[in-house]
């Protein structure tokens, strides 16, 4: 599971609990047995199969590298690793794990999402209009998050929505295209959004959407 993120063990709001205290500074510093490189203006400047992942509490994690692999680019001292540096993420044009480019930030390998279909209800609205009611979801179940409820556009009110021109980008599950929805005369953006091309292991979700409870009302029967 995610360690440091969201409602992992040593993130901000974790789902259960240790045993005894753990000290909220802890750092835990593992092997990460794959080849890293960082390409600048073209020119790799990072390649290394000696790196490390370096774990903090409440962030993603970060590579470390043994400073002789580190060549034309300013790095710090990683002070959980002597001999070892970090390299700020935005300071290389691209990265790369083996051959596959990362985005975002390193992959955590304590981190799952699994998609399963399932009959739990899903009902949203937006200015007492209903824009979904439907038992044929498909549940999203991702580490150090809350469950969410993803559903086919054949089970929404496509007619009340259109594209929006917002993106992001999750390092698990891909480029995520946002909805905006038409209710009367007015428009409210980013009500929804779904990912169109998903990374290969949430294929599930392929073109399905779900609903920011910060914009419209949803209401499901997913534990709380």
């Amino acid at each position: 599971m995610s360690l440091t993120t969201g409602r992992g063990p040593l993130g901000p709001r974790p789902a259960g609990r240790f045993s005894a205290p753990i000290p909220s500074d802890i750092v835990y510093v593992e092997p990460f047995k794959r080849r890293v490189r960082g390409l600048k203006q073209g020119q790799c400047v990072i390649d290394s199969e000696r790196s490390l992942l370096v774990h903090r509490a409440g962030m993603p994690p970060t590579y470390a590298f043994p400073a002789e692999d580190v060549n034309g680019i300013a790095a710090e001292p990683e002070h959980e690793a002597p001999g070892y540096v970090n390299v700020p993420w935005d300071a290389v044009d691209r990265w790369y794990e083996e051959d596959e480019r990362v985005s975002g930030h390193p992959r955590n390998p304590y981190h799952r999402v699994d998609c399963l279909r399932t009959s739990r209800r899903l009902r949203v609205s937006l200015g007492g209009v209903e824009l979904v009611d439907t038992t044929e979801t498909v549940g999203v179940y991702e580490t150090a998050l809350d469950p969410r409820l993803y559903v086919k556009a054949e089970h929404a009110r496509m007619d009340l929505l259109d594209a929006s021109t917002t993106t992001t980008y999750c390092p698990y599950k891909g480029t995520a295209s946002y909805w905006n929805a038409n209710i009367g005369d007015s428009v409210v953006r980013d009500v929804a959004w779904s990912y169109e091309d998903p990374l290969a292991e949430c294929a599930a979700i392929r073109g399905l959407l779900s609903f920011d409870e910060k914009v419209v009302s949803v209401v499901h029967d997913l534990p709380s």
